[in-house]
Formats: C-alpha cells, structure tokens, sequence
C-alpha cells in the first residue's frame, strides 16, 4: 500500500517547530546539523540542499503580505525554489508540484514554506509566476554567471571573451497556433485580430534564412532543383502567435556552455532588439564587455561591429546585402570608393535617427572628380550620375560601418569564431528539453519568469558539471 500523504506530514510535523522557518538555503550548508533530524535523514531534501545552495537566496527581496491576510507571505526564495524542483523534475504544472511537496514535507520546509500551514493551492501558485517580478529571478541568473566566474579563474579561464546570441520562438497556448483547428488563414495571421487565449502574445515570423548567403554556403543562387515560387511569403518562414526568448551564450572548451543573459519579448520584436539590453546585461555580469562575439545574419548591423571593435575585438556576422548595397572598398582614410575606384571625401555629416534602430551619425559621400573643387577630369567609367552631379552616397560614420565591409569572413580566425555559435544550439536545446517551446500560460510575465528560472537551472546543472569535474581532476 502507498502511504498518504497528507499522514506523512502529520508524522513529521512535531520535529518543526511552529514558527520555525527556513532560512536562504545556502546559510543552511555550513551548518546541516542545526537541521531538524528528518530533513537531514530525507534524502530528497538533501540533495536539493546540495543542488539549490549555490544561488545567492540571502539577495533576495522580501515580499510584503497580502492585505487583509493573516498568514505570512509566501516569500520570493521559497517560490523561486519551488519553480527549480517543478523544473528539474519535469513537473507538467503546479498541481503536480503541490503533490511532490505534500510527498516531501522535509522538502517542503527547507524551501521556506511552513508546514504547520496548509500549502498553497495550484493556482495561487500559478498567480505567483504570474506576480513575481523578473527583476528577483535576475539576481539568481546573476549569481549563477558570478559562481561560474569563481569556479573557473583558478583554472585561467575568463568567462565570456567569447559570445554568441541567439533567439529561441515559443508558442503561445492559443487556438491560432493549432494548425488542426478550423480558422481560415487570413483569420490566423491577422495581427489586428488578438487572440482570446493570451492578450499579450503578437504575431511574428521565425525566418530560416538568417544564415549566410548561399554563395558562402557553396550553394547556387538560384537552385536548379525544387525552385521555389516567387511570392512575398517565402514557404521557408513560419509564422506563429507568441514569444520569442534571447540568450547570449558563451562556450569554454571541455568545460561546457553557459548563459550570461536572456530576455523575453513578444515574437513580433526584430532580433537586433535583442542586442544592447542583453549586453547591457552582459557588462554588468562579467564586470568587463566581452572582446568578441558571432551572430547570425540577423545581426548585420554597423553597431553590431562597432560595439565589438571598441571592446578590442570583433564581430563574425555573414553579410547582407540589404537594400541592393554591395559590399564596399575604402581608402586607408576610411573614405568609401566610388565604382572607379577614387576615394569619395566626405561633403557633410547629419543625425539619422529613422534608418536604423540606433541613432548615429552618418556622412554624405560625394564625386572626387566634383568635390570639393571640379578637377577638370571626366567620369572614366562613364557612369550614369556623372551628367546630374556624380556619384553621392551616405553611410554611418562609425568605424563599424566600415569594417562590416572590410572583415574577412573566410579567415581561421572568423570561422572559429563563428563556430562559438555552437554553445547557443546546445542551450536552445536543453531549454527545448525542459518545455521552453510550449509553455502552458497564457501571459507574458509568466512565460518571462519561467523561461528566466528555465535558463538559471541550465547555468546551475552547469555549475555542478564543472564542480565534480574539478574534484575528479584534483583526485
């Protein structure tokens, strides 16, 4: 016969002492034999003693009580824990979580709930998720990268020198993406019309065409088999209702990927979106910006460079040539080259403030042969601007602007690192495997805060990984 769980509980209930709550589990390591006798003889427990002590729990904010409430709050600690052992149980909802811990009251109580207490029901947990600040989540993501740092030094090894970013689509939990539900498609992919399941989601498009081009792949430009109808939907884009999650990885040879950041936003959000809040983050974590970085072509964007050739470094993007713009030649001033090959000064500087996501300054381009006094010399290659005043052209000024051209995207050193793109395909794909894709909510605060403790379990199972290979080197 199965025991019952709530006789369980009511069997160990007189070793905890009313009032007597858990402290941050990692004050609890240093000091286990001030631990109720059962919580140390639960194995569970110990074990999610050893595995959730590393996160910085004492950091934590307190959570005011409800009004009107005469129990105390559940804190930030114990929900955050909580969440971790749904996850790392693979736990299909907050029933189901309720259940374990009904199961495991030792568990129960060292994650700071009290047992003396009825626990909380389901969907007051899922309230909670839904409640819970991102910002606290962060400040464990942020000891996860700090414990890292920590591990890793001895060895002679600086975190994240090295990243790459990536975004991962999530689904919504909403009708228009069940394509066996009968909608019509204009009905499916009107972004006027929201869906009833989630009001928060929006309508985006994961393109597969953000790789390099295909004559860098060695592919033709035009295929010469299955040829795909020219429509404005390329058959290759997918198009759903929901979110989609960012990540900056980093890879340490025979140590393994880490996560430094991670946002979540609407799936209707460009990807450069993604770039400055989470490298903001990145700087703030590692105390230095990373020297260098791979994207995908999503990326090819002139600050994108800019950012990585002021920290000391550089980006591998594959180029794009986006609006009809080739690639380019400059004169060692840094002045672009005209199609006959003279060097085209620069005649006037503006603030551009619509062509890209980021303001900048850019420059006005004009004809050597005209600017800035007429040599007398006509245009050698005849071209067709030459009678209405020559050749002009504009671009930022900013020195990445120019080395978007100049990389040389067939050196060891750009396939090396384009290769650390590598750590954020495994990261998507053990997000993938803990439900990342296909969450059950249906509000973005809550799909925010799961997929930000999703990333926090990844670093901390990560962190375990370096620890016990560490001991096993030092035997």
């Amino acid at each position: 016969m199965t025991s019952n769980p709530i006789i369980t509980l009511f069997q160990w209930l007189p070793q905890f002492k009313p009032g007597q709550s858990a402290r941050p589990l990692n004050q609890w390591s240093p000091a286990r034999s001030k631990l109720p006798r059962s919580v140390r003889h639960c194995a569970v427990a110990m074990k999610y003693l050893d595995f959730l002590s590393p996160l910085a729990w004492d950091q934590l904010p307190q959570r005011s009580p409800p009004p009107h409430s005469v129990q105390p709050a559940i804190s930030y600690a114990a929900f955050a824990a909580a969440c971790l052992i749904k996850l790392d149980q693979q736990l299909v909802s907050m029933s189901a979580l309720r259940d374990y811990l009904i199961e495991h009251p030792q568990l129960q109580w060292l994650v700071g709930f009290d047992p003396h207490q009825p626990l909380a029901t389901a969907r007051h947990l899922t309230r909670l998720l839904r409640a819970m600040p991102n910002a606290v989540l962060q400040i464990l993501l942020d000891s996860t990268v700090h414990r890292l740092q920590a591990e890793l030094k001895p060895l002679g090894i600086t975190l994240g020198q090295a990243i790459s970013l990536d975004t991962k689509h999530i689904l919504a939990w909403v009708t228009e993406n069940n394509p066996k539900a009968y909608i019509s498609e204009s009905r499916r992919l009107d972004k006027t019309r929201q869906p009833q399941g989630d009001r928060d989601c929006k309508l985006g498009c994961k393109r597969k065409r953000n790789r390099p081009p295909l004559q860098e792949q060695g592919q033709p430009l035009t295929p010469t088999k299955e040829p795909r109808p020219p429509t404005n939907f390329s058959p290759q884009d997918e198009f759903y209702w929901g979110y989609a999650s960012g990540v900056v990885a980093t890879k340490v040879p025979d140590w393994g990927e880490f996560v430094l950041a991670e946002l979540t936003q609407t799936f209707d959000r460009d990807d450069l979106t993604y770039f400055f809040p989470l490298l903001t983050q990145v700087e703030r974590r590692l105390g230095y910006k990373p020297a260098c970085g791979a994207f995908d072509a999503a990326f090819d964007a002139f600050y994108v460079y800019d950012y990585f050739y002021q920290a000391g470094g550089f980006a591998a993007v594959p180029f794009v040539g986006r609006g009809g713009f080739k690639q380019r030649s400059f004169d060692e001033q840094g002045w672009p080259l005209c199609q006959a090959g003279f060097p085209m000064p620069l005649k006037s500087t503006y603030w551009s403030k619509s062509a890209t996501l980021v303001e900048h300054e850019a420059g006005r381009y004009a004809c050597p042969l005209l600017y800035p006094q007429p040599t007398g010399q006509t245009c050698p290659i005849n071209h067709k601007n030459w009678p209405s005043g020559g050749c002009t052209t504009s671009m930022p000024t900013a020195v990445g602007a120019r080395l978007r051209h100049q990389l040389d995207r067939h050196s060891d050193a750009y396939q090396k690192l384009y290769n650390q793109r590598t750590a954020n395909e495994r990261i998507n794909a053990q997000a993938k495997a803990l439900g990342i894709e296909r969450p059950k909510l249906r509000n973005q605060q809550a799909i925010a805060n799961r997929n930000t403790l999703i990333y926090i379990l990844i670093n901390l199972r990560a962190l375990h990984r370096v620890r016990r290979k560490k001991a096993h080197l030092a035997a």
